[in-house]
């Protein structure tokens, strides 16, 4: 089984080592899937929904939301915010029953990362 739960944080960034318009300062309201594959534990769960929330929301969110990105990741593409996401949650998710899979980060509705460790 694969378990998904979806967040959303606003913050800006720009591209130091890209020629366009995203080298100047903008900003998204990013979303961020989590998955994880696993098994169901004694409670028939693969990890609790609140469980995952604030894992993801101490870890990840707080530390972006409504923040600039550079001062936290040097050249903040989606991929490597992808990267720097899957670093900070993969050992904090393991579990004996289940484990981090896959990321998906999104900047707009249309474009996004995924991500499933290297």
């Amino acid at each position: 089984m694969i378990l998904i739960k979806e967040f959303e944080f606003d913050a800006a960034h720009n591209l130091i080592n890209y020629h366009g318009k995203c080298e100047n300062l903008h900003g998204h309201t990013y979303k961020l899937v989590v998955k994880l594959k696993g098994t169901r534990d004694k409670e028939d769960m693969i990890i609790d929904f609140i469980e995952l929330k604030n894992i993801v929301k101490e870890n990840v969110v707080n530390e972006l939301d409504h923040h600039y990105i550079n001062n936290i990741i040097k050249q903040p593409t989606a991929e490597n915010i992808a990267v720097w996401i899957w670093n900070k949650l993969f050992d904090k998710l393991k579990r004996d029953n289940c484990k981090l899979c896959e990321i998906e980060v999104w900047e707009t509705k249309t474009s996004g990362i995924v991500y499933q460790g290297d």
